[in-house]
């Protein structure tokens, strides 16, 4: 029996990678999704590139979608890009609505005219819940997205919702929580956090400016969360499941716990600024997962204090081997 086939949207991200790996693990053929650019986007993916294929794609282009459903003919599709950082949906609302909801409407259209049997993951958010009318949040939870990232991923969502059930489509979204790891965009608060901390204990950085100490939200390990992913699109019937780890903390949290990591002080470091400052921010993000353990038996397996170690570890190391040369 050959090898499922899966297609990867987003595949040189966070998530994109820790997938790829979970599923050459499971005996896949991965062949993943990239835009053309003239940088190399596949620091994440170096040590996968003789193991998975890569191909072109765009999500702005219909055409190109429909196509590459066609010739690649995957069995699952793990839809995963988007314009994913929040602060960046400021600045370009519209290109983050073509991406982030428009994007997984072509992606839809494509599955269904070339074989809607095709089983679709599609990545929604916590952000859709923004100014959160319940604590925790679950999959009934009544969303209220605090940004232009948040509106596009409830679009997303409910696109998907609605394809599903016109068209009798295995199409599931995946309400995550934040998801970090040592693969995370510098850009991310938390690798911001543990980057800045590997700076300052090797010497080459004296503080560490940061925006909303008081911000909360359930942080868990990227490469726990994939496998939610994969779980998903194995069950009998298609559905939309949060995963999460039901635990919240602080951006302070996250703080202190680096620099202790490095046996340091956070508050002889840390600086609030202004300009990292929300618009509109998201206080409190808190998930409730106990559906996808229940249906999925899927469980979180790194604790936030793993997390936080194992960020500020990776940093460290990196920046001691450039040091090094």
């Amino acid at each position: 029996m050959p090898a499922p086939t899966a297609l990867i949207t987003g595949i040189t991200g966070q998530d994109g990678s820790y997938l790829a790996e979970y599923l050459l693990s499971l005996g896949y053929r991965v062949v993943g999704m990239t835009r053309r650019s003239s940088t190399d986007v596949h620091e994440r993916l170096e040590h996968l590139l003789e193991k998975i294929e890569l191909v072109s794609g765009d999500l702005l282009d219909q055409n190109s979608m429909t196509t590459l459903i066609a010739d690649i003919r995957p069995r699952e599709v793990y839809n995963l890009a988007a314009q994913s950082f929040v602060p960046t949906s400021w600045t370009q609302p519209v290109l983050t609505g073509e991406f982030t909801g428009l994007g997984v409407t072509r992606m839809l259209e494509a599955i269904r005219h070339v074989d809607s049997k095709i089983r679709l993951y599609q990545a929604s958010s916590s952000e859709m819940f923004g100014k959160a009318v319940e604590v925790p949040q679950s999959e009934t939870t009544p969303f209220y997205p605090r940004s232009p990232y948040g509106v596009a991923k409830v679009y997303g969502h409910w696109i998907t919702v609605n394809y599903r059930e016109s068209y009798d489509m295995f199409a599931c979204s995946g309400i995550l929580f934040n998801h970090e790891s040592p693969r995370r965009g510098k850009e991310f608060v938390t690798r911001k956090i543990s980057h800045g901390v590997a700076r300052i204990k090797l010497g080459l950085a004296k503080t560490l400016p940061l925006g909303n100490l008081d911000a909360k939200r359930d942080w868990g390990f990227a490469g726990d969360y994939v496998k939610a992913m994969w779980a998903m699109l194995q069950q009998d019937s298609p559905d939309d499941y949060v995963v999460a780890t039901g635990h919240t903390h602080s951006v302070r949290d996250f703080a202190r716990l680096a620099f202790a990591a490095v046996d340091l002080d956070w508050q002889d470091y840390v600086t609030q600024d202004p300009q990292f400052m929300r618009p509109a921010e998201v206080d409190l993000l808190i998930g409730d997962p106990s559906k996808a353990k229940r249906v999925l038996h899927w469980e979180p397996e790194t604790s936030f204090e793993q997390l936080v170690q194992m960020m500020v570890e990776a940093d460290v190391q990196r920046l001691r081997v450039l040091q090094a040369r």
